[in-house]
């Protein structure tokens, strides 16, 4: 092992505690999409205490500037900062679970917060050893629509400091503690949100026939969108048609007006996402037109697709083995249908993202994302901030 990758292991471990307690009082004090003002200025706070440049593109969020020797490499390292709305649970985390109803850290924001902290002090000791200059970016709003990584780009801050590449990381509760999981190309998918309202007829439910029934025409609408990955599509495209709320009725014995279904679609092309709409929409009119009812029909779409840069993706794995030794890096065969507003910053720079293992039995992280008992093993820090210094140090 080089020096340099010493020295990067050294400070990760030296920073290692200042990382999990970052982690446990952002944990402990979650704010949702675009609410992260005391985030925000807590993470400005950290930042300017090492004399790093900060800069507030947007109301919530910010990005940091090192400046490393002259040269006009720059170099964009992203973490998200938003909880979810949602409530949590698990015995694993109650030193420093949520003290806010509604709102908890459920996906792994507030260590990618930490982590991106922890690797700002790193590279803020080594900067004699950078070469052009790190942004470090704190974005807001990765969990709801339009997306934080969007706004960002738009604003236009990260084009001003010249950014070249940018890369970014996910905890990932499949994989252990220590390894890392990378891909070039296509990685996550491009996602949707759909919301639907039936309109049939109300009235008793003991005289059915008086009524267009709203639910049963749901339930028809809902087996027919799942022939559409099936029957409509290629079947070497993934795609995800999927309901995830249905709303309707009030009581045992009233059929309902309305019947509403919320949902998502996922694929990795919006061609594709888009011809899935048409079905959609064919199914709604087909089916509710020979009930009798009638339909509303948003279709909302959201991230494009995550696709790395194959050199970014390289410079991650050869970064991963340098530092974490060949059998701690995973090259992945497949992409995932979760989505990522990352995918923004690489419709505008060449970009890779990786994930980062973070589950094990010994600190209850098994759990899946957005479950309430969602949670990491910090051991992890030590492999996640010298992984993002090196990539840095390596570029």
């Amino acid at each position: 092992m080089s020096r340099i990758q010493d020295l990067i292991h050294e400070k990760a471990e030296q920073y290692f505690d200042y990382m999990v307690q970052t982690r446990r009082y952002l944990h402990k004090n979650p704010e949702v999409s675009f609410k992260e003002f005391e985030t925000t200025d807590y993470i400005i706070h950290e930042l300017k205490k090492l004399g790093i440049e900060t800069k507030r593109p947007l109301e919530t969020g910010c990005i940091g500037i090192i400046d490393g020797n002259p040269s006009d490499s720059v170099i964009a390292l992203r973490a998200d900062i938003d909880a979810l709305p949602m409530d949590e649970e698990g015995d694993a985390k109650k030193e420093f679970m949520s003290e806010r109803p509604g709102a908890a850290h459920c996906c792994g924001h507030d260590f990618h917060t930490a982590n991106l902290l922890g690797t700002a002090r790193i590279l803020n000791d080594l900067k004699d050893r950078i070469d052009g200059k790190v942004v470090l970016i704190f974005q807001p709003a990765e969990e709801k629509l339009p997306g934080g990584g969007r706004l960002l780009t738009e604003s236009g801050a990260l084009q001003n400091e010249g950014v070249k590449k940018v890369y970014g990381m996910h905890t990932n509760p499949n994989i252990s503690p220590g390894q890392i999981a990378v891909k070039a190309g296509p990685l996550m998918a491009c996602t949707v949100e759909f919301d639907i309202e039936i309109i049939g007829k109300g009235g008793h439910a003991a005289a059915p026939h008086t009524t267009v029934d709203p639910i049963v025409i749901a339930a028809q609408v809902i087996q027919q969108f799942q022939t559409i990955p099936s029957r409509s599509l290629d079947p070497t495209e993934p795609s995800v048609v999927t309901v995830g709320k249905i709303r309707a009725g009030s009581a045992h014995n009233i059929i309902p007006e309305k019947a509403e279904l919320m949902g998502t679609v996922r694929a990795f092309s919006m061609e594709t996402a888009r011809m899935i709409k048409k079905r959609m929409e064919e199914i709604l009119a087909g089916v509710t037109a020979a009930s009798g009812a009638t339909f509303t029909f948003h279709f909302n779409e959201g991230y494009p697709a995550v696709v790395n840069d194959e050199e970014c993706a390289e410079t991650i794995r050869s970064s991963g083995v340098e530092l974490l030794g060949t059998e701690n890096v995973i090259l992945m065969e497949r992409p995932l249908m979760a989505g990522e507003d990352f995918a923004f910053y690489q419709q505008e720079f060449p970009g890779a993202f990786f994930f980062l293992g973070t589950g094990s039995d010994e600190a209850d992280s098994k759990w899946s994302w957005h479950h309430p008992r969602y949670n990491v093993d910090e051991k992890a820090f030590l492999t996640s901030s010298a992984l993002m210094a090196g990539i840095v140090l390596n570029t």
